[in-house]
């Protein structure tokens, strides 16, 4: 055993000396140089694109600097022995710009073990033009990619088409494709990255959605980002099992789509078992759908707990499946322990005309709202749509197997519930403080009486709550905790 461990302590000294570092700095550097010294620096992407990286390698941008172009990877690390491509120096974060002559200022291409952090990324063309994108992570034909991490990103001008069919763009996109080797992402890491002003959307995913070819990537973790002011959509993982979002705040967003089009804020499509939790999403706008939370169709069993929406034009939650189609419709979402504060109110005559707080639509199905505080206490326009709840149909199909339980609705105003042709739905337990019209109060039990929780809770405490979260004297951990909302 002593033996072997002294071998071991030798390889792995062995493994550190082979480690390389290359240096690039824009300023002082030149592309005749070796690289391997900040005194030797390269100078351009163009080198750093056509050279050749080992497990373990380094390759290190001076900060300071502005390099024009795309930084293009495609190369292997190693689980133990990862590529890495950063900073050094000191002061402001090296810029990758592409200047809109790349489609992508970052391109990472059939890759495994690499991270990419504490770069600044902008790719800004004379005119808005489709699919572009501040970093785009390509698996063609590839197999499964292992530990790619992007991590203290700032990535911002990015003036994709914000027209979704047209191919829209996007602050960090992914797509796994591959019909004679299927690919996906086995260990996906999006953290602590700040997108602004990146259109159409911030953070997407894209894979095999048709569930009879469906190869899901996993372990894709999206956590403690900011997406500020982007066109559409905010961030949607597509094509995966088990996918996270947690702790992400994203501020207006759905800032730029046309008429006809749609976008929310946080929403899985085609993937199952998706965890979505501590999110904060505010001010979404747009004329057709702009809901803070989504949970979208051709997903099975996503989880929606501990999120905070606040002053979505288009209601807190989208629930929605085509009837025809070929995925799995929506089954199984549980939306819990969420707050909803002041969403909603599109004007009745513009564009989609509704904006109910809840809308529920198509054929989904076994959906359970459990335990979340539903609050509006501003002024309401005439003229806004006052739907609370509002079950609908898409193609034919309605909501099927709906439970509202435990749950605190608190408005200021008059507020509407439509249940359509919608079947087997229930209420029980809740607490209804306000004026509602068709809601189901005389048939539930009043929560004062039941569960005391919320007696403590009224319109003037929580806006207080709410305002010291806004101005930081809270996290968004201890708001929920303070309102109990953290059971599960």
């Amino acid at each position: 055993m002593k033996v072997l461990f002294l071998t071991g302590a030798f390889l792995l000294s062995i493994s550190f000396l082979n480690a390389r570092s290359f240096y690039v700095n824009s300023a002082i550097g030149n592309d005749s140089n070796n690289g391997i010294s900040v005194n030797q620096a390269w100078e351009t992407l163009q080198k750093v694109n056509n050279s050749t990286f080992l497990p373990g390698d380094s390759i290190l941008f001076a900060c300071g600097s502005v390099f024009h172009g795309q930084l293009t990877i495609n190369t292997q690390g190693s689980n133990t022995r990862l590529i890495v491509f950063s900073a050094y120096g000191t002061g402001a974060k090296p810029i990758i710009a592409a200047d809109g002559k790349f489609d992508e200022a970052v391109f990472l291409y059939n890759s495994s073990y690499v991270t990419i952090e504490n770069l600044e990324i902008t790719n800004t063309g004379m005119t808005r033009k489709a699919n572009r994108k501040g970093v785009f992570l390509l698996l063609d034909n590839y197999g499964e990619a292992r530990r790619i991490c992007l991590e203290h990103l700032y990535i911002h001008d990015v003036n994709g088409s914000n027209i979704k069919s047209q191919g829209g763009g996007a602050g960090i996109s992914w797509l796994n494709r591959g019909k004679k080797i299927r690919s996906r992402f086995n260990g996906l890491l999006i953290e602590h990255c700040k997108l602004v002003q990146t259109d159409r959307n911030g953070i997407t995913g894209g894979g095999y959605t048709n569930r009879q070819h469906w190869y899901p990537s996993l372990h894709v973790v999206i956590r403690n980002n900011e997406l500020y002011d982007f066109g559409g959509d905010g961030i949607v993982p597509i094509g995966c099992d088990g996918a996270v979002v947690e702790y992400n705040r994203l501020i207006k967003g759905g800032q730029r789509f046309p008429e006809g089009d749609a976008s929310a804020g946080i929403w899985p499509w085609s993937c199952d078992h998706t965890l979505i939790q501590y999110n904060e999403v505010a001010y979404m706008a747009g004329p057709w759908d702009a809901q803070g939370y989504d949970s979208d169709w051709n997903c099975k069993h996503s989880v929606f707990q501990y999120n905070f929406s606040h002053d979505n034009l288009g209601g807190f939650f989208l629930i929605c499946s085509p009837t025809k189609g070929n995925g799995v419709g929506n089954i199984g979402t549980i939306i819990r322990d969420n707050i909803s504060y002041n969403d909603g109110g599109r004007i009745t005559w513009k564009s989609a005309g509704f904006s109910p707080i809840f809308h529920i639509t198509g054929p989904v199905r076994d959906i359970t709202i459990d335990h979340n505080l539903i609050m509006r206490d501003r002024p309401v326009d005439p003229k806004e749509d006052k739907s609370l709840i509002t079950f609908n149909t898409w193609g034919g199909g309605w909501p099927t197997h709906i439970s509202f339980t435990d749950n605190y609705f608190l408005t200021t105003d008059t507020f509407t519930c439509k249940y359509g042709e919608a079947t087997h739905y229930s209420f029980s337990k809740n607490s209804w403080r306000g004026h509602f019209v068709n809601c189901p109060k005389r048939a539930d039990i009043d929560i004062s009486v039941n569960i005391p929780l919320w007696s403590n809770w009224n319109a003037q405490k929580l806006s207080s709550l709410f305002r010291d979260y806004e101005n930081k004297k809270l996290t968004l951990k201890s708001l929920f905790d303070t309102l109990k909302l953290n059971k599960h």
